[in-house]
């Protein structure tokens, strides 16, 4: 049974993470500080023998006795309420936390992987974007502690990588969603669903035209497990090009709960990127891999998911 570490383990995606290497075998040693992370996203794990749970902060040192084969860099902060609520930790958790972790794989010559994000192409100037765009960052802005934190923990990856000998992989992670979300996340789709369910208005910032394109957790999982297990070391995008407009996408969250909430528009935050749609030829051509959900099926699952939460 080969051994995985996942660091924010018990967050949205990180918990995903650990359900599926379980369910394949391995051994999960979850590390996750319960900053933005919960235990009951990995209440269901604790009575396996193939699971255990630290409680600790991944900026500072962690000592693992255990043998471990992989290294999944998940922590941080990732809703824009939560960076900006709690920029000194989302910047610690790009810069010490993943030399830490780096240097534990390092140490148990295991093999590292970093979810990145596709913040660190910023407001995009090329449209999609594919992993050889540099990207558009304002690394001042209220956004730049969440961008610049992954793009600096993109750079000292590859460092290690090339200096150091590791064995690293690098995912840039576009929008995901599903069960598990907060519903005080404060990203667009727990937030209108949570609205919706609620009869509330749904408040779209900007004009309703700038686009995300999202994809269900259980497809991006897929993905990040692939990378892992294939050969390639550069950056690589795991999300779904079927791009949507938010105020589209809106409307669909009103339609399928049924809701009478009504769409009210507000002044676009600073930096908030007016595009953003991956280009995963690479991903379709390395891993064979793109998502499998529809944008339909994937919604319904996860209002089914809120309305546990929220009634």
């Amino acid at each position: 049974m080969s051994t995985a570490v996942i660091t924010g383990g018990a967050g949205f995606l990180g918990s995903h993470l650990c359900d599926r290497l379980i369910q394949e075998g391995q051994s999960v040693i979850c590390l996750d500080n319960l900053l933005t992370g919960s235990i009951d996203n990995i209440s269901h794990l604790t009575g396996s023998s193939a699971f255990r749970f630290v409680r600790c902060d991944v900026t500072e040192d962690v000592f693992i006795e255990e043998d471990v084969d992989f290294v999944y860099h998940c922590a941080s902060p990732a809703s824009p309420s939560d960076f900006l609520r709690l920029p000194i930790e989302t910047l610690r958790a790009g810069s010490f936390g993943t030399h830490l972790m780096l240097e534990l794989a390092a140490r148990k010559k295991a093999r590292f992987l970093l979810a990145s994000s596709s913040e660190v192409y910023g407001d995009p100037l090329t449209h999609p974007q594919s992993e050889t765009y540099w990207g558009n960052v304002n690394p001042i802005g209220p956004r730049g502690v969440y961008d610049e934190s992954k793009r600096y923990a993109e750079a000292v990856t590859m460092a290690y990588h090339r200096y150091r000998g590791l064995d690293t992989r690098i995912a840039r992670i576009f929008n995901t969603y599903g069960e598990r979300m907060r519903v005080d996340d404060g990203r667009a789709i727990p937030a209108f669903i949570k609205q919706a369910l609620h009869g509330h208005d749904i408040t779209v910032f900007g004009d309703g035209t700038q686009t995300r394109s999202v994809s269900y957790v259980a497809d991006t999982v897929e993905g990040l497990l692939r990378l892992m297990k294939s050969d390639y070391r550069l950056p690589m995008n795991i999300g779904s090009p079927e791009e949507i407009a938010i105020g589209r996408l809106a409307e669909e969250i009103i339609g399928l709960t049924n809701s009478k909430s009504k769409i009210v528009y507000k002044a676009l935050p600073e930096d908030d990127p007016k595009v953003r749609q991956p280009d995963i030829s690479l991903a379709k051509r390395v891993l064979k891999w793109e998502p499998r959900v529809s944008r339909q099926e994937g919604l319904i699952r996860t209002i089914q998911y809120f309305r546990t939460k929220t009634s």
